[in-house]
């Protein structure tokens, strides 16, 4: 199939290469040019604009940065929506608020697409090996046509209701994570008296009913940064969560729903941030909290 993917940064391109090694025929366009070469090389196609994207393409995958992304690429006089839809089927990844998703849901049934929104949960390991975890908003007939996408991406796709139901459940179950990483600093915090290095505290934290996947999967990362290691790799940054965060606390102000801990979770993440480390994987967080000094 031809699959299109409207920006490729580290989860995008990892979609476009597992796509890719399934067999499908990948175009890509991303804001900044620089980050489709290695895909080119890879060989996929290079649109130079989203209008020449959708055009080519009979899918269209988009995973963007935020809702004022969204409505450029889609909108804006080169978007996707700038040229004649009809027929091809939009799914959209992105994690945002659901009136964003419903809203633009209905600027691409208007011109006559198919819209489907499946923002999904993992970060760039899975989402190379096609194990991400997908949380589907769309009508079921909708839902039909897109599955055999995204069960080439994903390892579980669940249908949670029409559009704007798997942005609902996206930013739910992102919540307990991003609060978890604040929750680790403290507990870090707590104990850094004793003296324990970063490989000794995490296969002691590990080891327990306290530590979820996350601190599982990122435990050497986390161990090298108390030791003064390389960690590696972001899988995702402290900003994107930022940008996540505020998201939930909007919802639940939408909501009528009060989410104090991630208020006090957004504060910390903003405090990492001003300090420099907006860049760094939201793990450092954890770090961050437990070696700060009190102002």
């Amino acid at each position: 199939m031809q699959i299109g993917i409207a920006g490729v940064g580290r989860m995008g391109a990892a979609i476009a290469e597992r796509l890719m090694e399934v067999g499908h025929q990948v175009t890509v366009w991303n804001r900044s040019a620089e980050k489709t070469k290695p895909l080119a090389a890879a060989g996929a196609k290079v649109a130079a604009t989203p209008g020449e994207l959708a055009r080519a393409c009979e899918a269209i995958i988009t995973i963007l940065t935020d809702p004022a992304a969204i409505d450029t690429v889609f909108g804006g006089s080169s978007g996707l929506l700038s040229v004649d839809v009809k027929g091809k089927l939009f799914i959209e990844m992105s994690t945002v608020q659901p009136t964003v998703i419903t809203v633009l849901a209905e600027k691409v049934r208007a011109k006559g697409g198919v819209f489907v929104e499946c923002p999904v949960g993992g970060t760039i390991g899975p989402a190379r090996q096609g194990k991400l975890f997908g949380l589907m908003g769309a009508e079921p007939a909708d839902a039909a046509r897109a599955r055999p996408i995204l069960d080439q991406m994903c390892r579980r796709v669940e249908h949670c209701g029409p559009v704007g139901s798997g942005a609902v459940m996206k930013l739910a179950i992102n919540l307990p994570l991003m609060i978890s990483w604040q929750a680790y600093g403290e507990a870090f915090a707590l104990c850094r008296s004793l003296g324990f290095d970063g490989k000794r505290l995490m296969d002691l934290f590990t080891d327990t009913s306290g530590a979820n996947n996350a601190l599982k999967n990122r435990a050497p990362m986390i161990a090298a940064l108390f030791d003064g290691g390389d960690p590696g790799p972001v899988t995702f940054d402290i900003d994107s969560a930022r940008k996540d965060l505020r998201s939930m606390v909007a919802e639940g102000k939408a909501r009528g729903v009060e989410l104090p801990l991630i208020e006090r979770t957004l504060a910390s993440f903003d405090e990492a941030s001003r300090n420099g480390l907006g860049a760094r994987d939201g793990s450092n967080v954890a770090v961050y909290w437990a070696t700060r000094k009190k102002s």
